[in-house]
């Protein structure tokens, strides 16, 4: 039998329930010469929200817009505390990663990874005559149900997963003749997993950004880095303890006041691009649900990531006190997921994955920190520590050790998409030091004065950008497509979906780009010179911003001429205490030198923002509706479709 809940929506949700139902053209069409139709859609069918009023949001900011204008319009709204804040605390999976089972999703409790059913709005669209009174049938198949309506009323349901059911209704209006209209309804629930590193992961973008204080926090610094060994940076909104570097207090307590995440040991956040394409899929397609498993972890390796365990970002504060300092390899993670819902439900089937991963295989991080790590007392202790990586490291690690990589992770995917790696949407990386239409940004201080050895060296910058685009970025797309001498057993069935189109886009939007549309707090406080902070240790205190302003007016998530996080970006938003580090690594208290240096770079620095996320998943969101086949509409069938979504803005 089908759970049917009919049942007469109240004037504003019906106004609301009309707002949403929006038809292509040919529809649109077919009712204005008189047809009456049966119109259905999926309610709340992007199923990781557990309210219907979170996708409603995104839906209506997707009105005749691209992802990207959709995130700057969100951004606006918010004020530049972004949409997430209070939705990553109302989702199917939990901040430790776990998949709530059951999920109570709109006062229904539903299995996350194999639903049996899902709930659906039909309404009678076209030329309905006024005061027309419907009968309505739905049969799947057990036997029909019914029940009469004003035809102005939409109905709810909820249509078993798997199997077709036959929407029928009886249209009586007064004298005039009654006409039956019919339709079939059968929701297609789309399995999605989300893999790879920090730029899959959503790194840089806090799904709660940090609370800034006005006042100074001290870190000490390496010797002969700054005056005194101690400088100020603003503190944490809300910390009490010792700020000064003499009052050391406990890192629980500090910890209460971090940023959240909807993943702290991944950084795993809401604005990544891969939660930004499954969602659009949701938003863009009526007849579909989507669920989505993410699974991507900022560090991550092909080798120690996606194949093997690796280390955890940072440990949430929790009541027990353990840190947890080891996330389980993904490849694995997604296995045992999908063999449990196959076990469930045997015909269900991983019908996408969204990948980004090879940059930490070949040291990327690494020869970050050697462009703009400059003192020589820090190059020197972090080069013998292996935190910085020179070009040539990573031209090694490119030429050796990747392609083995790639050979090993197509094995472990190929089963888990039935044989076909086409199935595996390969979201490329974007050159984050790219201004003006391609330029490489001229280095300097500017967004990197957060800490006082930082330095973009124009030399070292530059020569990292030219093997980026000339070598790196190349061999990767290769290796995901079988070109360029890429070691494939079957290219046909080996060769991935690639997207790199938003490369393009990027080349005006590095941690260079400025405008003067820039958020005002920006333009006063982040100086071009790289001289944004005060450095005397005694007013800095209790002012550490030589601006004037309060380090609390700014906001994460505001429009932007980049859509790269610079440092000082990645202070403001994250300041991540490290805990996932090698013990030998380990800063050995919250005003540590070493975790000076990491806080400025362990939450984001040259990650994308949330605009950056947005436009990379309006390249990969047209990939992955051809993947999925979801613009192939057999003949005689109209499918749900909201208004087309514009084409990547190249703001």
């Amino acid at each position: 039998m089908i759970p049917v809940l009919l049942r007469t929506l109240s004037a504003g949700a019906v106004l609301l329930a009309g707002l949403l139902t929006v038809l292509p053209p040919e529809r649109a069409a077919a009712q204005d010469a008189g047809t009456l139709q049966i119109s259905w859609e999926v309610r709340n069918r992007f199923r990781l929200f557990r309210e219907e009023r979170d996708f409603l949001l995104h839906v209506e900011n997707a009105r005749n817009r691209n992802i990207l204008a959709a995130e700057q319009s969100l951004e606006l709204q918010s004020e530049g505390r972004g949409w997430a804040r209070n939705m990553v605390n109302r989702l199917c999976i939990d901040l430790q990663g776990r998949v709530n089972q059951p999920c109570n999703r709109d006062n229904t409790k539903e299995n996350y990874l194999t639903p049996i059913d899902h709930p659906v709005t039909v309404r009678l669209a076209g030329a309905v005559p006024v005061g027309a009174t419907c009968a309505w049938s739905f049969d799947d198949g057990d036997g029909p149900q019914q029940s009469t309506f004003d035809c102005a009323e939409p109905v709810n349901l909820r249509v078993r997963y798997g199997k077709q059911t036959v929407a029928t209704v009886d249209v009586s209006s007064g004298s005039d003749p009654t006409q039956r209209v019919q339709t079939e309804i059968q929701v297609r629930d789309i399995f999605i997993a989300g893999l790879g590193d920090s730029i899959a992961s959503g790194e840089g973008n806090p799904d709660r950004p940090l609370a800034l204080s006005d006042e100074g926090f001290c870190f000490r610094s390496y010797l002969g880095t700054a005056a005194g060994g101690q400088y100020y940076r603003p503190s944490r909104h809300g910390y009490k303890g010792g700020r000064a570097c003499e009052a050391p207090d406990t890192l629980a307590n500090w910890q209460r006041y971090s940023a959240l995440w909807f993943n702290s040991p991944c950084h795993r956040s809401l604005y990544s691009y891969q939660t930004r394409t499954a969602l659009a899929l949701a938003v863009r397609y009526t007849h579909i649900a989507v669920t989505y498993l993410p699974l991507a972890c900022t560090g991550a390796s092909i080798g120690d990531g996606l194949l093997g365990s690796q280390r955890a970002r940072e440990c949430p504060p929790g009541k027990t006190g353990v840190c947890n300092t080891s996330v389980n390899a993904q490849v694995a993670e997604l296995r045992e997921a999908l063999t449990a819902a196959k076990k469930r439900q045997p015909d269900r089937t991983l019908d996408l994955v969204l990948l980004s991963v090879g940059a930490n295989d070949v040291y990327f991080s690494g020869l970050v920190a050697d462009v703009i790590v400059d003192t020589a007392t820090e190059r020197a202790l972090f080069r013998r520590s292996g935190v910085m990586a020179s070009v040539d490291d990573s031209r090694d690690a490119l030429a050796r050790e990747l392609p083995q990589n790639f050979v090993k992770l197509r094995e472990a995917l190929k089963p888990l998409v039935g044989g076909d790696l086409s199935h595996v949407v390969y979201v490329s990386y974007a050159n984050p030091a790219l201004a003006d239409g391609g330029v490489p940004c001229r280095g300097g201080r500017g967004g990197f004065d957060i800490h006082p050895s930082f330095n973009a060296d124009p030399q070292r910058l530059a020569r990292v950008s030219t093997f980026v685009d000339t070598e790196f970025l190349p061999q990767l797309k290769g290796l995901a497509t079988c070109t360029r001498g890429a070691l494939c057993r079957d290219p046909e069935a080996d060769r991935m979906t690639f997207v790199d189109a938003h490369q393009a886009a990027f080349a005006d939007h590095g941690f260079c780009a400025h405008s003067g549309t820039d958020p005002e707090f920006d333009r006063s406080c982040f100086a071009e010179n790289g001289q944004s902070f005060n450095p005397d240790i005694v007013s800095a205190a209790s002012q550490p911003m030589l601006c004037g302003r309060g380090a609390s007016e700014y906001r994460a998530y505001l429009p932007r001429a980049r859509w790269i996080r610079d440092a000082n970006d990645s202070y403001f938003a994250a300041m991540t205490y490290p805990q996932g580090l090698p013990a030998a690594s380990q800063p050995t208290d919250i005003h540590d030198a070493t975790w000076g240096v990491l806080s400025a770079v362990y939450g984001g620095a040259v990650h994308p923002s949330a605009e950056g996320h947005a436009a990379m998943a309006d390249a990969a969101l047209p990939a992955a509706s051809a993947v999925l086949g979801l613009d192939a509409v057999p003949p005689g069938v109209t499918r749900g479709l909201l208004p087309q979504l514009l084409p990547s803005a190249q703001q």
